[in-house]
């Protein structure tokens, strides 16, 4: 596997070995657990599951509901993975003790049941599972990888929503990222960031942010159309999608098929509008990416400062953050270079 490493680029003395920009982590949803709506429940199951969860006598109500996941009708599944979701919702023990009772594997096989809800149940417990980081290597050994990529393109909107958080929580884990790329989860999360409502959008960028780390899926979602989607929303500033799809974009940009097909889908006047009209951390996330655009690249230089580029950076490098100042010094620097001459374009 082949996880990038951070850019490293000189210019006029200026070693810049980090292109990248603030902590993005404020940028995504955390996909903390699940926002599925309550599941109904008949009163007397629901007052014995409550019974139990309010006891420290959890272990028997645990083992009768895997036993129900193994053997139990479709109706007794459902309550049974209900109950499951619920207790590995909020508490680390919790997702411990119903992991290690054997409750991952059946689980796994609702997530491919036919039934629409009983595998979205499946899959929000899974996630809920997921958070705990001791269970995530078993989650994975056990095969449910390809199983939530299925259920990533036949769910209902909800467990589409949930297999993307449940894989972005597997992917977390260095050595999933690939396997994930491989079963085929890459157009899928493209399709939800175009596709999806706000929610999906959000986890599918979030999910899409962690696997990019990866080459080959970097590779891979390029060749599913990212950048069409991701240069829409960056381009409409009521999306609250804005700091996410550039996130992205920025850890694609390293590959050359992501900024050829970057340039091909209109980016450029879009980057340059964020760096005129945008938040400073927009800003500075847009001018660092302008940067791996431009750098050895004639052409884009030109094609940037024809956009109007200079002034708006020469405003940031008198009033941005430190990093972004030096960004955009750097960067308007380039822009002014001679732009006449044939100097072969490298993408």
């Amino acid at each position: 596997m082949e996880t990038e490493k951070p850019t490293n680029f000189s210019y006029m003395g200026r070693n810049f070995s980090d292109l990248s920009i603030e902590d993005s982590s404020s940028a995504f949803s955390d996909c903390n657990s699940d926002r599925s709506g309550e599941f109904q429940t008949a009163s007397s199951q629901s007052r014995r599951f409550l019974i139990a969860c309010a006891s420290d006598n959890s272990d028997d109500l645990i083992r009768q509901l895997v036993g129900v996941l193994e053997s139990g009708s479709i109706e007794e599944q459902k309550q049974a993975a209900m109950e499951i979701r619920l207790l590995a919702k909020n508490t680390s023990e919790n997702r411990l003790k119903i992991a290690k009772s054997g409750a991952i594997r059946p689980l796994i096989s609702l997530l491919s049941s036919s039934d629409l809800q009983l595998q979205e149940y499946g899959v929000t417990a899974i996630l809920n599972l997921s958070l705990c980081d001791e269970n995530k290597e078993l989650i994975a050994s056990s095969g449910a990888i390809k199983p939530l990529v299925r259920a990533l393109k036949t769910g209902t909107p909800t467990a589409k929503e949930n297999a993307a958080c449940a894989l972005l929580r597997l992917s977390h884990m260095e050595e999933n990222k690939v396997a994930i790329g491989r079963s085929g989860a890459l157009p899928l999360l493209v399709n939800l960031l175009e596709n999806g409502g706000i929610r999906g959008k959000k986890d599918a960028s979030t999910a899409l942010y962690s696997l990019c780390s990866v080459k080959e899926n970097k590779i891979r979602a390029v060749q599913a159309g990212i950048m069409r989607p991701l240069v829409e929303l960056m381009a409409d500033f009521g999306s609250n999608m804005v700091d996410k799809s550039a996130y992205v974009l920025s850890v694609l940009v390293s590959v050359p098929e992501a900024r050829t097909a970057l340039v091909e889908e209109g980016g450029i006047p879009v980057l340059v509008e964020i760096v005129e009209v945008g938040s400073q951390r927009q800003k500075e996330i847009s001018v660092a990416i302008l940067l791996q655009l431009c750098e050895n690249n004639a052409v884009h230089r030109n094609m940037v400062a024809r956009e109007g580029a200079i002034p708006p950076l020469v405003a940031l490098s008198q009033s941005g953050t430190k990093r972004a100042k030096q960004k955009a010094e750097t960067l308007t620097e380039l822009l002014r270079q001679p732009r006449s001459g044939n100097v072969a374009a490298r993408a």
